[in-house]
């Protein structure tokens, strides 16, 4: 169970990161919603090493 809950959590870091670049690529990306992402992939990283 410890694995899956994991796993999951990297495919939601992972994909945390792929919306921060497709954001960051526009002309004009939106910064709130740029900060918002990148404080949840901090919390899911945060998790991963408590974990």
């Amino acid at each position: 169970m410890e694995q899956a809950h994991f796993s999951a959590l990297e495919a939601k870091h992972t994909g945390l990161e792929s919306r921060i670049a497709e954001e960051s690529r526009r002309p004009s990306p939106d910064l709130g919603l740029l900060s918002q992402l990148k404080k949840q992939k901090l919390k899911i990283k945060e998790e991963m090493a408590s974990s």
